[in-house]
């Protein structure tokens, strides 16, 4: 199975160098891995002595889940050097620049001579791995060499290969590879309990600590809250935040902005923010009520009589949903939602579409009452117009979403206390 394992990284490799011909993310990822080799022999040449430990994430979204465990490992492990690697471009372009990394690169695809040649440059002493991200080859060669591996925030459904007649090679690897899996959710654990995967351990979502720490250390920005602003009559504005939204989410956000005549704000941060995106916006929702927030950011007073500033950057989301009445999260369209988190931990309400299902704290959000999904446009009018206007609703809706946040915390210090090196 490791064989045929193997023969499938070669040709998805195969499969990315030939997409790299006219794709820029292939294209990155190419020369990414070009430039891997050489750091991480400067890498290994500046720890000396130093022991290294190795966090991998796939994209970004997976960072900000390993994000509280590396920062605490660090403050707990001074002595130790921490390469951080990335799999995908969203992640590594973002984040390359990262501070609490000794060295922050692209991961090589996991064919045998990559996983050898990486782990016996830098020997790390211990390594972690986020969510999802099973590579085989590599996992094997830290074994052999002794290194403790461990995954966090983890989840497993029966639908997993692991659960497959095919996946007992899997399985496998997961009771060899592992010093401990921690999962996400009760089901996880039972999953691989009944399966015979014994090192696991309940530890929840490390996604609860990060986005609370990012609200409290979130900036506020004058220029937005001169924009929102308060009504006529004093009293405060209302605010629509829509954020990492994609064109079917913003078709629906129009017709409930016209609905409500401009007695509302928004505020949409698309998830592209490509010119012809942002222009398609502008044109949808008409220039006369649009504005950039690099246009506001220059004059905010000029734009006083605008009622839809679109986020023209990335970086800035999660900070702005504490100016959110209701926040609206893209992506239910499409793939599936964006993070309903960041949100939550402002003790905002959310809204999504239909594409839902595979996220637990969606699911849970929606039985809790703090969540809501809609399929047509008339059930996201009820909702928004009774989280708007029906006060005891929303403050019910937004003291669940604290709650739940408050309820998951502490998932970082638990995966922490476990760790043995």
């Amino acid at each position: 199975m490791r064989f045929v394992y193997s023969i499938g990284i070669y040709a998805y490799l195969f499969g990315v160098r030939v997409a790299s011909l006219f794709n820029v993310k292939a294209r990155q990822m190419v020369r990414g891995w070009r430039d891997t080799r050489e750091a991480l022999f400067r890498f290994a040449s500046q720890c000396g002595s130093s022991p290294v430990a190795w966090f991998h994430a796939a994209s970004l979204g997976e960072f900000e889940q390993a994000r509280p465990v590396l920062e605490k490992f660090r403050s707990l492990h001074p002595e130790y050097k921490v390469m951080l690697t990335f799999f995908s471009p969203s992640g590594y372009e973002v984040r390359k620049n990262y501070d609490q990394a000794d060295l922050v690169c692209y991961l090589p695809m996991d064919t045998p001579a990559n996983a050898r040649r990486l782990v016996q440059t830098v020997s790390p002493r211990v390594a972690f791995f986020v969510k999802y991200d099973f590579w085989f080859n590599y996992l094997d060669r830290l074994r052999r060499q002794g290194c403790r591996t461990y995954i966090f925030s983890a989840i497993f459904r029966p639908s997993h290969y692991f659960f497959r007649p095919y996946g007992k090679w899997f399985l496998r690897q997961l009771r060899q590879c592992f010093a401990l899996i921690f999962v996400q959710n009760q089901q996880s654990l039972q999953l691989l309990r009944t399966n015979g995967v014994e090192n696991s351990l309940l530890a929840g979502d490390t996604r609860f600590d990060r986005v609370n720490d990012i609200a409290q250390k979130a900036p506020r920005f004058d220029e937005i809250e001169s924009f929102i602003g308060p009504n006529a009559d004093g009293s405060p504005c209302q605010v629509l935040m829509a954020g990492s939204s994609w064109e079917p989410d913003e078709q629906y956000i129009k017709r409930y902005f016209d609905h409500r005549q401009g007695a509302l704000k928004m505020i949409l941060a698309p998830h592209v923010i490509s010119e012809t995106h942002i222009a398609s916006i502008i044109t949808l929702f008409g220039s006369d009520n649009c504005v950039r927030y690099s246009q506001l950011k220059g004059d905010a007073t000029a734009y006083a009589d605008r009622k839809v500033l679109i986020i023209d950057n990335i970086g800035m989301l999660s900070s702005l949903y504490r100016y959110a009445h209701v926040a609206y999260i893209g992506g239910g369209w499409g793939r599936g939602i964006h993070n309903t988190l960041e949100a939550v931990t402002f003790g905002k309400p959310v809204v999504f579409g239909p594409n839902h299902r595979k996220f637990q704290e969606a699911q849970d959000l929606l039985a809790l009452g703090g969540g809501f999904t809609y399929s047509d446009y008339e059930t996201l009018q009820t909702t928004l117009d009774r989280l708007f206007d029906d006060g005891e609703a929303y403050a019910r809706s937004s003291q669940t979403c604290t709650d739940y946040l408050h309820r998951n915390l502490g998932s970082s210090d638990l995966i922490i206390s476990h760790i043995t090196i």
